[in-house]
């Protein structure tokens, strides 16, 4: 199996490479931290995985279409797997929000989820058996306080997964979301400061 997972250098992304990884999976991922990335990737080839990666910002729409070549290159132009992970938020007041806070939320969480499962379809396709997993969020199902924007992009995302699992069942792909809770990296939770 060949796996995309967006964002893979941290929290729920960084636990999904693994975890594809370790079950045999050849995975690529994405940061926009060369030197995150490239120490994740270390860390990973001295656990025998197999993973690679790629520098991407897949909130442009440049930096997906770069991501993609990659993919295609580096799986032969089938894709088994797109996880759709990265994602953004910023807290505050439905009427605090900016015009440009707005549009990032919804082109980082919504559109980027979008424009990649556009990308990769002809791949996802031609792998005889697709499957596109989202990481929406429980904010997607229920209000939550001060996150307005990101709820709505998060219940568009829920509503994608529906649409896709339809659409594109015709073509043997797969489409499901999940919806955590807040996640907290581990390094927090051992810091000195959290632990008060």
């Amino acid at each position: 199996m060949t796996a995309l997972v967006t964002g893979g250098t941290r929290g729920i992304g960084h636990a999904v490479v693994e975890e594809l990884a370790g079950f045999g999976a050849r995975v690529h991922t994405c940061s926009r931290d060369e030197t995150e990335l490239n120490r994740c990737l270390q860390d990973w080839m001295q656990k025998g995985f197999q993973v690679t990666g790629s520098v991407s910002d897949v909130s442009s729409r440049e930096g997906r279409e770069k991501l993609m070549d990659s993919v295609c290159a580096v799986f032969g132009a089938k894709l088994n797997i797109l996880i759709n992970n990265v994602g953004t938020n910023i807290r505050k007041a439905t009427v605090e929000y900016t015009a440009e806070e707005f549009s990032t939320i919804m082109a980082t969480n919504v559109e980027s989820s979008y424009h990649l499962c556009q990308l990769a379809h002809p791949l996802l396709k031609s792998s005889g058996m697709g499957s596109i997993v989202f990481i929406s969020s429980v904010g997607g199902v229920v209000a939550l306080s001060n996150m307005a924007v990101y709820g709505a992009s998060k219940g568009a995302i829920n509503q994608m997964t529906k649409n896709l699992a339809c659409e594109w069942a015709k073509d043997n792909i797969r489409s499901n979301s999940v919806a955590p809770w807040i996640i907290v990296e581990v390094e927090q939770l051992s810091s000195p400061s959290s632990a008060e």
